[in-house]
């Protein structure tokens, strides 16, 4: 039977999609959305919107992931794409512990090589904020929202000290209590097409300033 230790990182889910991408085209700034749940449902499930459409970008998310998977899979779904910038969004299922239980240095340390993974790649790092979250619905009671703005804020000022782009996804879709906002989320966690379409815009904005 097979298990999740048999791909625990989940490198078999693009391999296929990776094959066939093909190369970067002449002129073409391919860039990679890497992440979990919230990126690899977005245009792909009902009540997503589109996937920014004529746009050389590549969905590589993966449900349920942590951070450390993710640093695991980096260079199969990220660098071996060769693409211009990396949109990395990722810290909601270390808080939930889908993996184990995290503590925030361990997500930190895993961001972090992400970004000195794609910098020593020539690949521009964009690194989105984690998005609110007042409960999970799949590990109920953990009271996530301290803690994702807890990580929110160290990123944010890894961003800075580091040269990197920060996306603030956050401070556009989070309540007062730290939860998303009403009629943006399918769950409280998940986005709708409500919430996408926040979201759209500002990874645009946060695009063009990481290629300028």
């Amino acid at each position: 039977m097979k298990t999740k230790l048999d791909d625990w990182p989940q490198l078999g889910r693009y391999r296929a999609d990776n094959a066939a991408l093909g190369p970067v085209a002449a002129g073409e700034q391919r860039v990679v959305f890497f992440g979990d749940s919230i990126t690899d449902a977005w245009g792909r499930v009902p009540d997503t919107g589109e996937f920014f459409p004529g746009k050389p970008y590549v969905n590589r998310g993966i449900s349920g992931q942590t951070t450390e998977q993710m640093v695991v899979r980096f260079r199969q779904d990220v660098i071996d794409l060769h693409p211009s910038a990396v949109v990395i969004l990722a810290g909601t299922n270390d808080v939930a512990g889908n993996t184990g239980p995290m503590t925030p240095e361990m997500t930190e340390e895993n961001w972090k090589s992400m970004a000195d993974l794609a910098r020593a790649n020539g690949i521009r790092v964009i690194f989105a904020s984690v998005l609110p979250s007042r409960d999970f619905p799949w590990h109920k009671g953990l009271d996530p929202a301290p803690k994702i703005r807890t990580l929110n804020n160290w990123l944010q000022g890894y961003c800075v000290t580091h040269s990197l782009t920060y996306l603030d996804y956050y401070s556009s879709m989070a309540a007062d209590d730290g939860g998303m906002k009403p009629g943006i989320s399918k769950d409280g966690v998940h986005p709708n097409t409500a919430g996408y379409a926040i979201m759209a815009p500002l990874a645009e904005a946060a695009i063009a300033k990481a290629l300028k």
